[in-house]
């Protein structure tokens, strides 16, 4: 019985910890001004107010590059393969993909894990329709500004960033990618 008593504390710090490192609900916007006193601005934009540059491995093979998104909608979803907040909001991300029928493009930026781990992430969640890339060293997020996971940069055609530290939820979702798209 005595070691019931010890277990359930335990249980409560684990629990208490995932939820800490699952995301804050923090957003932060930047209109690529590096001058910005936000200090997302700097971070998410280049000098020439152009979202952060980059190249990464594609899962399941290839390449990617943030100049392939140049002058689209794009939304950069941050996740980690172990966070259960991700695994939970998938759903909603492809849903939400879906609803805009291509209008915005979604890329899956994975972290913080290996890439087997990513690849189950992607198999077990079904986001496999979705581009995601391999952030091993954590170059991408931290050029966005992203500390914990899930997380959201919403970059509109023009470049503009704005980047959102939690989970959204489907309609959430919706809602921002289609003033995204209609901006």
């Amino acid at each position: 019985m005595r070691s019931n008593r010890i277990r359930l504390p335990a249980l409560l710090i684990a629990f208490a910890a995932t939820l800490a490192a699952c995301g804050s609900g923090e957003a932060t916007t930047s209109s690529g001004d590096a001058g910005s006193a936000d200090p997302a601005a700097s971070s998410a934009s280049d000098a020439s107010g152009a979202p952060a540059q980059f190249t990464a491995d594609r899962l399941g093979g290839g390449e990617l590059t943030s100049a392939s998104f140049a002058g689209k909608d794009t939304v950069l979803w941050f996740w980690a393969p172990w966070c259960t907040v991700c695994r939970g909001e998938a759903d909603d991300v492809v849903a939400a993909a879906g609803a805009l029928d291509g209008k915005v493009e979604v890329i899956g930026v994975a972290g913080r894990g290996e890439a087997s781990e990513m690849e189950g992430f992607v198999s077990d969640t079904g986001t496999r329709a979705l581009t995601h890339v391999v952030d091993d060293d954590g170059s991408i997020w931290s050029s966005y500004d992203v500390f914990a996971q899930p997380a959201y940069a919403f970059i509109d055609d023009s470049g503009s960033v704005e980047v959102f530290v939690g989970a959204l939820g489907e309609d959430a979702l919706v809602e921002r990618m289609n003033a995204l798209a209609e901006a």
